[in-house]
């Protein structure tokens, strides 16, 4: 297929897409997604970034699966931990250019992928950090702590828990309700919100924990 035809396809599934939500994007940023696909699929044949081989059916497991997490971001500050090819970091900070993300993997093919884009795309709002992300002691603290299948939510704010500011949240994408793992939920941690997320043309649940210190 040739490169225009592709990008007309990709364009208009993540037309089609966003219209099944209450989420808008400018033309350019539209385009910005569209071309973090192409790459995606480029890159992907000798980095092996992700198990989705098919650039359309990445638009909708990919892309709009970390977009519908955007209204729920509060604040101005995110990181993305385990973040792998960009996700959910990458599609967030294309839509949210008034908001700052750090990208963080211990991989350094996935972080050349994502500075290789960064630089594409023009983005002002990605810092690309390879580190394990308990020896990542970042000056400034995060008002926003994100995952996307990284880890358990224990491990997850275990690990995370010095990146956030004191007022700051962990935000995990999970697929099913984690009914288990909100149990063994830390004392000094509580559920905040769990907000159910929909990605259209997607089998499976899908649910946004939002977690905070509980002595807020």
């Amino acid at each position: 297929m040739s490169n225009n035809k592709m990008h007309d396809q990709l364009q208009n599934t993540l037309e089609r897409l966003l219209s099944q939500t209450e989420l808008s994007v400018t033309p350019e940023q539209a385009d910005k997604l569209v071309t973090l696909v192409t790459l995606l699929d480029k890159w992907n044949k000798a980095f092996n970034l992700t198990s989705v081989r098919d650039p359309i059916a990445m638009m909708g497991r990919h892309i709009v699966d970390s977009l519908v997490v955007s209204p729920h971001l509060q604040g101005e500050r995110f990181i993305d931990v385990g973040t792998g090819p960009g996700l959910p970091g990458l599609p967030l900070a294309i839509i949210n250019p008034d908001k700052q993300f750090v990208l963080l993997d211990s991989l350094g093919k996935r972080i050349r992928f994502i500075r290789m884009v960064v630089h594409q795309l023009g983005l002002t709002n990605v810092e690309a950090v390879q580190s394990r992300v308990e020896d990542f002691n970042p000056e400034q603290k995060f008002d926003g702590v994100l995952s996307r299948a990284f880890a358990s939510l224990d491990d997850m704010v275990s690990w995370c828990v010095h990146l956030p500011t004191p007022e700051g949240r962990f935000l995990a994408l999970k697929g099913q309700y984690p009914e288990q793992e909100l149990q063994s939920l830390p004392a000094h941690l509580a559920l905040d919100r769990v907000y159910p997320l929909t990605v259209p043309e997607q089998e499976g649940d899908r649910h946004l924990v939002v977690i905070k210190l509980a002595s807020q």
